[in-house]
């Protein structure tokens, strides 16, 4: 079947599309679950919120992996930066500021 039969027309093609946004909620959603488990490994273990390398580690792999399905590396770039600024916002307040020691705070 070819692409453009699968969805003949817009209301198909838009719910479609609104499939494929709950999905990414629901990816997302799943991810900031893996943030909270991090926050309490990262506690334990008196790492940072931010680690710069793990950081480069996931935007050169996001950016290959999108190159590699025909979007901009750039685009991809810009989105996972979001949600791993996002993600280290997160951490940073459950953290409440302590750098990742387990200070008693």
């Amino acid at each position: 079947m070819a692409e453009d039969e699968c969805f003949p027309n817009m209301a198909d093609l838009r719910a479609e599309i609104d499939r494929i946004d709950a999905e990414l909620v629901e990816l997302l959603a799943r991810r900031a679950g893996c943030i909270d488990r991090a926050i309490a490994i990262k506690r334990r273990i008196s790492l940072p919120a931010r680690i710069d390398s793990r950081v480069a580690e996931v935007l050169d792999r996001t950016r290959r992996a999108g190159a590699e399905r025909g979007l901009e590396p750039a685009f991809v770039e810009g989105l996972w930066r979001n949600i791993i600024e996002w993600s280290i916002a997160r951490e940073e307040r459950a953290l409440d500021g302590s750098g990742g020691r387990d200070d008693g705070r």
